[in-house]
This record gives structure tokens, C-alpha cells and sequence, in this order.
């Protein structure tokens, strides 16, 4: 199983030894499954020989770069624009139902006292306008991407190469005939 060279960088909440220099550290690179990932320092990100900074549309060693014409972003907006539309236009309905409802009921309340006090009262103030929907947060900005220096990719390759022949020779060894174990003559 081959993965492509682009790692993202993650952080972890408990520390393990680095990959190079087995210090604690809880920074990981990790492939989009997560099929590899490697405990790294911080300093070693910044070095050149160890890993390099992808650009969002880079493409090297597998990775694709996205091919998206205007037309079809100009498409997209469109259609996101027209739901927006619907939403807010469905939030503004229900918010003035509520503050027709909540109004009913206070001008009944306000009535029940009247006539329990026998006074009259001045109508309370009413805010004008309506109240705008909160706003949803703005999503989080997305991990930074690395490419490993080619020899560091090998050498990840190459370990996931003998751990899975590893794991194959274990499976296969109980099927294999064991040696003679009697007296050679």
C-alpha cells in the first residue's frame, strides 16, 4: 500500500518522542487517512532537508492539484447565494412570528394587571426592528501541509514496506513445514 507524499501537520495532547531527535514533542504529520504519521519537532519542520511547506494547489508526488473551471464557482455562488437568500428570508418569518406572540401574550399580561390594579398604565416602549439571527462561527483554518525531502518519504516507504512483509511471513509461517527433528544417521 503506497500513500502520497503530503503530510498535514496535527497536534496531539500527549507528547511522544520525536521521529529524529527523540525529544517530546506533540506535533505529528499525518497523511489525509492517517494510513502514516510521524511524531516531529517544530525545528525540524522549518528545515529544508527534513520537510518543505506545501502551497494549497501544489502538485508533487501524488498530490493533486484541483482543476475547477470559473464557470462551475461561478455556478456554486449562485446557488449558495439563492439558499442564503431562502434562509434568511425563512429566519425573518419566524422571527416575526415569535414577536407577534411575544407581544400577544405581554398586551395580555399587561392587561390582567390593568384590570387586577384598576389603574391604567402607559404601554411599555417596543424595540423596532427585528433581531438578526447570530452568526455562525467562521470555520477553522485548515492544518498546514508538508511534503517530506524525498530520502525522508523513502525511508517512510521503506518502513511500511517491512512492516507489512512483517506482518505477511508471521501469517504465512504456521503453513510452512517445520525442519526434521530426528537423528541424523
Amino acid at each position: 500500500m503506497s500513500f502520497t507524499n503530503l503530510y498535514y501537520k496535527r497536534t496531539t495532547g500527549t507528547p511522544k518522542a520525536c521521529w529524529v531527535c527523540f525529544k517530546p514533542t506533540t506535533t505529528v504529520l499525518a497523511t489525509i487517512n492517517t494510513v502514516d504519521f510521524l511524531y516531529t519537532c517544530d525545528s525540524h519542520l522549518t528545515d529544508r532537508g527534513f520537510a518543505s511547506l506545501s502551497s494549497v494547489g501544489e502538485s508533487s508526488d501524488g498530490a493533486r492539484k484541483l482543476d475547477i473551471r470559473p464557470e462551475e464557482i461561478a455556478k456554486v455562488k449562485e446557488e449558495w447565494e439563492e439558499k442564503q437568500k431562502k434562509k434568511k428570508k425563512a429566519d425573518k418569518e419566524k422571527e416575526e412570528e415569535k414577536q407577534k406572540s411575544a407581544r400577544e401574550e405581554s398586551d395580555k399580561k399587561d392587561d390582567e394587571k390593568q384590570k387586577d390594579e384598576g389603574t391604567s398604565k402607559l404601554p411599555s416602549p417596543k424595540l423596532s426592528g427585528s433581531l438578526s439571527p447570530l452568526a455562525t462561527p467562521s470555520p477553522s483554518a485548515t492544518h498546514q501541509r508538508f511534503i517530506l525531502h524525498r530520502d525522508i518519504f523513502a525511508m517512510r516507504l521503506a518502513e511500511h514496506r517491512k512492516r507489512r512483509q512483517t506482518t505477511q511471513a508471521k501469517e504465512l509461517a504456521p503453513r510452512l513445514p517445520g525442519a526434521p527433528r530426528g537423528d541424523v544417521i
